[in-house]
């Protein structure tokens, strides 16, 4: 059963001089159970417009939005909902633990188990020691972790987060991550809409990017990210010239990138596996020793650019202005430094 669906979903605001704004344009998407699903877009791309008609903060113009079967925006929609904003604003001299006993009287929760809820959620944002403290005092990453524990403080079935990790040092995202992840093996499902790619590649395993009020790219993760028929491959040794004459000698052209000393990086473009062996094959047969051989992703930065380079090449037409920039060579190899962090 899919958790989150829209169908032809579509809104537009009345402009200045009788002008209209189209800031969804026929959105079609589903998420599943126990999904987490990250909303991508540049910004005016139409995301926070999708979030709150789904929140029920914004009516739409046209279309369907349901959460759980229920329409979006009704009392019984929001009862399996918790919500995390990119903004809010607590009163200062309140400490934590009244502005979640506040929350929790809004969503008409008894004293009792607000009592008990509280508790459950400030340990596990780890900010029970700073439950009597004034928020007034708090820093983003503090601000942050109260968010969160106002969202899961209703044992919601769903949460929207938006830019949950914004602000926080790198050990602070590394726990929220943990958090998070957490409520995903215990089958919430997660919606998170935010900027941070990196955080999105690590977090979530179904992406859409929405540009200009339209879904251009969705799928899983780890689709999107399909490898090229692209291969890194470090051999020993400096001798660019031998290393070359190999690669021609099987047809397969390859083009040198910056090395480390002692060693020569070639990236190379085949078919498929089996020419890739042939060039394997070939480069022992010459006596020259492979040192690794990596194959090349896609990172979610690249797609992102590529989805909105797309969708203004379409816009603009053949010989229009073009998008964001990238390396004349195409996409880089894959980040070591993302490999690493996928580690925590």
């Amino acid at each position: 059963m899919n958790v989150i669906e829209t169908r032809g979903l579509a809104k537009t605001f009345g402009g200045a001089l009788g002008s209209k704004v189209e800031a969804l344009r026929g959105v079609d998407l589903q998420v599943g159970a126990g999904e987490a699903f990250g909303l991508l877009g540049p910004n005016g791309a139409g995301k926070t417009t999708l979030v709150k008609i789904l929140l029920g903060l914004v009516g739409a113009s046209a279309g369907e939005a349901t959460l759980l079967g229920h329409a979006a925006g009704t009392p019984i929609s929001r009862l399996v909902v918790g919500y995390m904003p990119e903004r809010r604003h607590y009163p200062g001299f309140l400490t934590a633990g009244q502005v979640l006993d506040l929350f929790g009287k809004l969503l008409g929760m008894s004293a009792t188990l607000r009592r008990q809820r509280i508790d459950m959620v400030l340990e596990e944002v780890e900010m029970s020691s700073w439950r009597n403290q004034k928020v007034g005092g708090f820093s983003k990453g503090m601000q942050q972790r109260l968010a969160l524990a106002q969202a899961l403080l209703p044992d919601p079935r769903v949460l929207f987060l938006d830019e949950p990790t914004e602000g926080i040092d790198p050990l602070g995202r590394v726990s929220i991550r943990g958090i998070l992840r957490r409520n995903l093996e215990r089958g919430k499902t997660l919606f998170v809409n935010s900027h941070m790619l990196g955080e999105v590649e690590l977090l979530c395993d179904q992406v859409a990017i929405l540009v200009k009020g339209e879904i251009r790219r969705e799928g899983p993760l780890s689709s999107l990210r399909a490898p090229n028929p692209e291969y890194r491959l470090t051999l020993a040794g400096s001798d660019e010239s031998a290393a070359r004459g190999i690669f021609e000698s099987v047809g397969q052209e390859a083009e040198s990138i910056p090395s480390p000393p002692g060693l020569t990086v070639w990236r190379l473009k085949v078919g498929d596996r089996s020419a890739l062996n042939d060039v394997l094959d070939a480069t022992r047969g010459a006596g020259l020793e492979i040192e690794e051989v990596q194959r090349v992703r896609a990172s979610l930065e690249e797609v992102f650019v590529q989805t909105i380079n797309d969708a203004n090449d379409d816009k603009a037409g053949a010989g229009g202005p073009g998008g964001v920039q990238t390396s004349a060579s195409g996409p880089t190899e894959v980040s070591v430094a993302t490999r690493e962090v996928n580690n925590d």
